[in-house]
């Protein structure tokens, strides 16, 4: 299957791997089926565009736009233009969430066109919820937003109906389940925080602590075990040093444009692990 260009992330996310794809390609080996337990924006996926694919992600909202893009990109593409870029216009439809019943009744098509409409249209492009699952990000207040980008979507669905890909909402462990050799996985879920105030988990409700970093760890190790490749990334700090220690670890730098402080939004020091040569 050729590359398309066209083919690229649909939404921002916390964390995204774009501009670190120059880095992460040097490192990915050769795989029959490749999964992805972290998906977020898929940019990895979209830059390598794999024949057979898994993904996964705990965020249903996030797994409902990959699948409506899959199975009803018009619809969508249609749904999206009904949106218009105006203050009290986002905070009614970011309140949707609120009142369940009210939720409940959007159909898939429009809880996707929802999602990437906010994601546009909200404060950083950040995608953050509530303890309550509620999309919490204000109003972003940009000129012309690009809510409707066809292209990229039209692209995206071409590629989800050529490929075999299935699609997982379920905790990441579960994602691998039946996985077999000469399988690869890239692992990038939410990161080991650099400092007390940087410790964003807010793209789930669940949030993601130094068990879940352990228990990473330990899937890592099985899959290892069974001679399956992986690739990781996570933030270089020492405590992420020395759980994957036995493993090559490569630094890179970073630069992380989400910081509520624009001061602080320089270039960080992140890690690829991997258990191949």
């Amino acid at each position: 299957m050729r590359k398309n260009r066209l083919v690229a992330p649909v939404l921002k996310w916390v964390g995204g791997k774009r501009q670190l794809l120059p880095e992460i390609k040097k490192y990915i080996p050769q795989f029959s089926t490749y999964y992805e337990p972290f998906v977020g924006g898929g940019a990895v996926l979209f830059y390598l565009q794999p024949k057979k694919v898994v993904i996964n992600d705990i965020n249903w909202e996030l797994i409902n736009v990959y699948q409506v893009i899959r199975d009803n990109v018009e619809e969508l593409i249609e749904d999206l233009n009904k949106h218009k870029n105006e203050e009290e216009y986002f905070y009614k439809i970011r309140e949707l969430d609120r009142e369940k019943e009210k939720y409940e009744s959007l159909t898939n098509v429009e809880k996707a066109s929802r999602i990437l409409f906010l994601n546009k249209t909200c404060y950083n492009g950040l995608f953050r919820v509530n303890k309550a699952g509620e999309f919490n990000t204000p109003y972003g207040n940009y000129k012309n937003p690009n809510i409707v980008n066809e292209p990229t979507l039209r692209a995206v669905s071409n590629y989800f109906n050529k490929a075999n890909i299935t699609f997982k909402c379920c905790d990441y462990e579960q994602s691998l389940k039946n996985i077999r050799k000469g399988a690869f996985v890239y692992f990038d879920p939410p990161y080991d925080p650099v400092s007390n105030s940087a410790n964003f988990t807010g793209y789930d409700k669940g949030g993601f602590d130094r068990e879940e970093q352990k228990r990473l760890k330990s899937i890592c190790d099985k899959l290892n075990k069974r001679g399956i490749k992986f690739l990781l990334s996570n933030s270089a700090t020492d405590y992420i040093l020395d759980l994957y220690s036995d493993y090559t670890i490569e630094k890179i730098k970073a630069k992380r444009a989400i910081n509520s402080n624009p001061n602080k939004r320089g270039a960080v020091d992140e890690v690829l692990v991997r258990n191949y040569e």
